[in-house]
């Protein structure tokens, strides 16, 4: 039973209404957040309608800031943002959906002036104005905006998709726009393609930047824009309306034979039905002529999926094989395994894993073997090609370490001795509270190994890491 001075709903609410209303306001006293937010909730109390009012009034306000919003203060307007977005979503648009999708609309337009004056490495701000853009498809859908209206609305949306906080609008606001809608914006696009941007006379230029060509222009740049703008509009007006040809179309015919976008092409003339015309198009890329080391994985998976969609289920097998040993993908190896009559899969898993075991590259090796999970022959590995191991790679070898501990610890020390020797060798003090932890589960794993065979016994290897790095006590006084 919790004690009734853990912090839940239930013992909260023991203090009382009154009790909790004075705290609430000491709490958002100098926190306009908070304070936003119990005016969202005393508004909610009030109806749909005074929430839209709320809404209304922080739009407004937050178009009209100036000030420059650095990580530390992020995270509150990250807050902020989702707490209006809920607003919308879940009171607002339930009882009047077209005063939702005008206050959706002009969230989503702050994102220019937002970004204009935010740090988002962390790519947290763009996500709620992403989860903005995919709420407007309900909302409209509910609202029953006339088809044209909606598509001029987004038109002008796309056109101003700076941020890219309108990625995947039209896919988005396909089911509202209908056929009507869509053809609207298709032919608002295609007169775009035929108004290009004006040319400034060479004296009336303005460089913006400078490029490995020299400067760029504004005009240069505008120009590229509207081209791009165009040309993704209509492949997702043509993906909504499930033409392929008007897919295949925004691509020039030398573009359609690089391996990304044949594969885009290849898979939507599958899912039409055109699987020899798929297959034409993955058979004329480069890559169908041999001679790549490495997989394509977009461009193989396509080959895979039209070789089985044409009955050729043993050429997709080879692929799918191949795929594997050239990289050790192991999704490939599964699916390929999958397809294997009873008992044919476990040969050819042993065959597999044999070829894992002499792979080139240990370290992918080793992962690969770590996660299918093969562990008996990971540490075998480890034991082999002991001294390949790069403890730079801490990434791989931190949860090979973890996996191989339990039965096998000669191999899980070896792994963990080699991160330890990096950091140390190369004087990575940043990495010296890891390598401690290294030492210590080293220091934890030698009672289980009665023999560390031509390997260094722990009490030798520690020895010899103080005689080499005994001068290093900012690491050495985190061994306890």
């Amino acid at each position: 039973m919790s004690s009734k001075k853990t912090l839940n709903a239930k013992n909260l609410a023991m203090l009382g209404a009154e009790r909790l209303a004075e705290l609430l306001i000491e709490i958002s006293t100098g926190d306009a957040a908070a304070k936003r937010r119990l005016r969202l909730e005393l508004a909610g109390a009030e109806g749909p309608s005074e929430v839209a009012k709320e809404v209304r009034k922080w739009l407004t306000a937050i178009a009209q800031s100036r000030s420059f919003v650095d990580w530390q203060n992020r995270r509150a307007l990250v807050d902020d943002l989702e707490t209006q977005r809920r607003a919308v979503v879940e009171q607002v648009a339930q009882a009047d959906p077209a005063e939702a999708l005008d206050l959706m609309w002009r969230f989503l337009a702050l994102a220019s002036s937002i970004f204009e004056r935010c740090d988002d490495s962390s790519g947290t701000v763009i996500g709620i104005f992403h989860n903005a853009c995919a709420d407007l498809g309900a909302i409209a859908a509910a609202a029953k905006v006339n088809p044209a209206s909606l598509a001029d609305r987004a038109f002008q949306a796309l056109t101003d998709n700076d941020y890219g906080q309108y990625d995947h609008l039209i896919a988005v606001l396909s089911p509202a726009l209908g056929h009507e809608g869509l053809e609207h914006l298709k032919q608002r696009m295609i007169a775009l393609s035929n108004t290009p941007v004006q040319r400034p006379l060479e004296k009336d230029r303005q460089a913006i930047g400078w490029g490995s060509g020299g400067p760029i222009y504004a005009a240069e740049m505008a120009e590229h824009s509207r081209v791009s703008t165009v040309r993704l509009a209509l492949m997702e007006i043509a993906d909504a309306q499930g033409d392929v040809d008007a897919f295949i179309a925004q691509y020039e015919e030398q573009t359609r034979k690089v391996p990304k976008i044949a594969a885009e092409i290849a898979q939507r003339l599958l899912a039409a039905g055109r699987a020899q015309e798929a297959w034409q198009t993955i058979e004329a890329t480069e890559h169908s002529r041999g001679g790549w080391d490495w997989p394509d994985f977009e461009w193989e998976n396509a080959r895979i999926d039209v070789l089985d969609a044409l009955g050729r289920g043993d050429e997709a097998q080879a692929v799918r094989w191949s795929c594997f040993v050239r990289s050790l993908s192991a999704s490939h190896l599964r699916a390929y395994l999958k397809r294997l009559p009873d008992f044919d899969d476990v040969e050819a898993e042993e065959r597999a894993l044999d070829h894992a075991q002499g792979y080139k590259s240990l370290l992918q090796a080793l992962s690969f073997l770590v996660s299918w999970p093969a562990l008996d022959r990971a540490a075998n590995l480890v034991i082999r090609r002991a001294g390949e191991l790069d403890g730079d790679h801490y990434e791989i070898l931190t949860p090979a370490a973890d996996a191989l501990a339990g039965k096998h610890p000669i191999a899980a020390t070896l792994v963990l001795r080699a991160m330890i020797d990096f950091s140390l060798t190369q004087s990575r003090s940043s990495r010296y509270r890891h390598a401690a932890r290294h030492l210590m589960e080293c220091a934890s794993l030698a009672p289980s190994i009665p023999d560390f065979g031509a390997f260094e016994t722990h009490e030798a290897y520690a020895a010899r890491l103080r005689g080499a790095h005994g001068r290093k006590s900012s690491f050495w006084s985190l061994i306890s």
